[in-house]
């Protein structure tokens, strides 16, 4: 039956369906929409977007400028030849509308990587203007500080890819690093079969939790599963091209047997160098992280032989529900799913 007014119009909603929606007081839902004081910030954007997905209309001022003001986001990353977070960086500024659909605005800004003094000071100078912050994070105390200032402030942070230890940082969005790391030896094992063999790692920079625990991972997982391998030496390149360049050219020079190279940070393309110039491109497995133009090419000519990667766009958009959840006084992680890392081989390329 056709429980709708006559018209056809449906029933209008009242204050009392806003409170229920909110899960508040409709005393509550009064102070919000007519711009009183004396309600707490998280309780005043969950009571709007309740008004608003309800279409609750109210004509006045205070109502129509909660209701509208978007939520800013700021995305800090760092700058260098990584092409994958280049490329995360410019999804920022290309993926507006979405953001626009959660109620935000977001922009990216590049922060000279590995440099802990300078990616604390720009966290401090985003909250200023921001209302949420979203970082890769690098271990140090100068970091942890700004992101508990933030806090303190009431601009709540997440982290991205690489996560920080001891700071109040709201959430983190990124894989499961030490899996990834075991994973990657798995896969290096496979490909060089059960015999003696030497392998390497090149990290952008051990200050990078991430670089860090995927590192433990490819190391524990030799240990426990393939102790003939030989894990001879770990140098970081800084995700730079050049850099990863000479510390491969270096590792072909002492070992020219090499079996294998983890590359655990960005900069594929200089270790793909280093590995033509020996002839070594189809005889050392070599695997890396984040699926670019340049990896793409790189598994399409046999040099990389498998890449580990997760979708930049999922990557944001996580971000985006997590600051929403914040704001309309959720968990940060309510209905935030778990990021799932893929295997990309030649074979299956996107």
């Amino acid at each position: 039956m056709d429980s709708s007014p006559k018209g056809g119009r449906p029933p209008r909603t009242r204050v009392p369906d806003v409170a229920r929606a909110a899960g508040v007081s409709t005393a509550t839902v009064d102070r919000v929409l007519h711009g009183r004081a004396g309600v707490r910030p998280v309780t005043v954007e969950r009571v709007v977007r309740a008004a608003a997905a309800l279409g609750y209309i109210l004509d006045t001022d205070p109502y129509e400028s909660r209701a509208r003001r978007p939520l800013r986001l700021a995305f800090l990353l760092p700058e260098g030849s990584n092409r994958f977070l280049t490329r995360l960086g410019q999804l920022v500024g290309e993926m507006r509308a979405r953001f626009d659909g959660f109620g935000m605005t977001a922009h990216a800004e590049f922060i000279r990587s590995f440099n802990p003094e300078l990616l604390a000071k720009a966290l401090r100078e985003a909250g200023r203007d921001a209302d949420g912050v979203a970082f890769m994070a690098l271990e140090h105390p100068a970091v942890r500080e700004a992101v508990n200032a933030l806090a303190e402030a009431g601009k709540p942070s997440a982290t991205l890819i690489s996560d920080i230890g001891n700071a109040r940082r709201a959430a983190y969005v990124g894989l499961d690093n030490r899996s990834t790391g075991r994973t990657a030896g798995y896969l290096m094992a496979r490909f060089i079969g059960r015999r003696p063999a030497k392998v390497a790692m090149i990290a952008g920079s051990l200050s990078y939790r991430a670089h860090e625990e995927r590192e433990m991972g490819f190391l524990h997982l030799f240990t426990e599963m393939f102790p003939e391998v030989e894990v001879v030496g770990l140098r970081e390149g800084h995700d730079d091209e050049a850099k990863n360049y000479r510390q491969a050219k270096m590792l072909l020079g002492r070992h020219p047997d090499l079996a294998g190279i983890y590359n655990i940070g960005g900069g594929a393309a200089g270790i793909a160098r280093a590995l033509r110039e020996a002839r070594r491109e189809q005889e050392t497995v070599f695997i890396g992280h984040g699926l670019t133009p340049d990896t793409r090419a790189l598994l399409i000519d046999g040099t990389m032989d498998a890449v580990i990667t997760q979708n930049p766009r999922t990557i944001l958009m996580d971000c985006a529900a997590i600051f929403d959840n914040l704001r309309a006084g959720r968990e940060a992680m309510s209905g935030v799913g778990r990021p799932v890392g893929e295997i990309i081989l030649r074979e299956n390329l996107p």
